[in-house]
């Protein structure tokens, strides 16, 4: 875990921009095309869980919804 990141050691600005250039959003400039995962890491930048929560939160709904899928093939991700 690297201990820049944590919550203890980072203002809520500085967790902004950690999430922002990890995604690749750079001053502002978003192509609009990932809106969900941007909102994924709001309780990581408003001081509520860990990044490696909301990491690790993210994995178990992927794999979740993966093996539904696997289950029903007709399923897409829109579906969920």
């Amino acid at each position: 875990m690297n201990e820049k990141l944590l919550i203890a050691n980072t203002t809520r600005e500085e967790r902004q921009r950690i999430v922002n250039e990890s995604l690749g959003i750079i001053d502002g400039a978003c192509d609009g095309c990932a809106p969900g995962i941007i909102s994924m890491y709001d309780d990581y930048i408003d001081g509520k869980k860990e990044l490696a929560e909301v990491n690790a939160q993210f994995r178990a709904h992927y794999v979740l919804e993966a093996s539904r899928m696997d289950e029903d093939p007709g399923m897409s991700c829109m579906q969920q």
